[in-house]
């Protein structure tokens, strides 16, 4: 038996809530898992690269060290069981390494077709909890999971708490993508362990506005949400242009606010459906000036989350 999830893309934080907030794009990975029926075949990991002309994959590793196999693993245990023979095939359209939360895809991919294969011994409440063991931060995956924007908590006891936000469709999201990987753990060694009380008080008004903002559809309110002193100040210098692009776009017509995705390198700019070309257009031409190059997508937000296709 055979079991193929297409799980989105993710950009997490959006600003003020650091490791809590999260949304889902239409962008795809699919991850198959199934049986194989050949006694001591062991584990086979088969990595596709449906983008041939980006992202290296030469380093992901294809066995038991990989992050879906250890996911898939941490389910079998959950029934007292060993994954013996398998076979995972990844099949990646999601960027690596540029703030889209590939990982995060993968890891909630692989669990829920390998919670099917075994007949769903697991509830969402379990699966959410060993991704988010995994991946050690649940912003990315809840989105990834449940689709839509989300805040989401891992609590002392392993549980994952979440809530899904509204959205207003008027507000448009252009995720500029830069031709280069960041890697998350270098991201998130730039930031402090401690910060300045006034900063951590700053985020949570920001965030208290941010929920609102999205409730209320009220777009100046927004604009003052977006804005973080937990972690983008300092990742702003591992991603030369940031901090230009966001002064840039910070009166251009039309934008409503720009944040890092995730850990980044990507930038998601939040617009009000018009200045297409401008925002283009300032954002090519500083990362230019860095001898940057840029894809563009205008996505909607992705609202149903991981699904099962075979």
């Amino acid at each position: 038996m055979k079991v193929s999830v297409k799980t989105p893309a993710t950009v997490a934080n959006l600003g003020p809530g650091f490791d809590s907030f999260g949304l889902a794009l239409p962008l795809y990975n699919v991850i198959s898992v199934e049986e194989t029926v050949l006694p001591g075949s062991g584990i086979e990991i088969n990595i596709i690269n449906e983008k041939n002309n980006e992202d290296s994959i030469i380093d992901i590793p294809t066995d038991k060290n990989n992050i879906v196999y250890k996911a898939i693993e941490l389910l079998y245990n959950f029934i007292g069981q060993s994954p013996n023979e398998l076979k995972i095939t990844i099949k990646t359209q999601i960027p690596i390494s540029r703030g889209l939360g590939s990982s995060a895809s993968v890891i909630v991919g692989g669990l829920i077709a390998a919670n099917e294969l075994l007949g769903h011994p697991a509830d969402e409440k379990v699966l959410l909890s060993i991704a988010t063991e995994i991946e050690g931060h649940p912003d990315n995956i809840t989105p990834a999971f449940v689709g839509g924007i989300t805040m989401s908590s891992w609590e002392k006891d392993g549980s994952v708490v979440y809530n899904k936000l509204p959205w207003n469709d008027e507000w448009k999201l252009m995720v500029c993508v830069p031709d280069y990987e960041l890697n998350t753990e270098i991201s998130r060694s730039v930031l402090p362990k401690e910060v300045p009380m006034k900063d951590a008080i700053f985020n949570l008004k920001r965030a208290a506005m941010f929920v609102q903002a999205l409730h209320t559809k009220d777009e100046e309110l927004f604009k003052l949400a977006l804005k973080d002193k937990l972690h983008q100040p300092y990742r702003e210098k591992l991603v030369p242009g940031l901090a230009e692009i966001t002064k840039n776009l910070k009166h251009t017509n039309g934008v409503i606010g720009t944040v890092l995705c995730g850990a980044g390198p990507s930038v998601l700019v939040i617009y009000n459906g018009i200045g297409v070309s401008e925002i283009k257009e300032i954002v090519a031409n500083t990362w230019n000036f860095h001898n940057v190059n840029t894809n563009f997508f205008n996505l909607p937000i992705e609202k149903e989350g991981a699904v099962k296709i075979i």
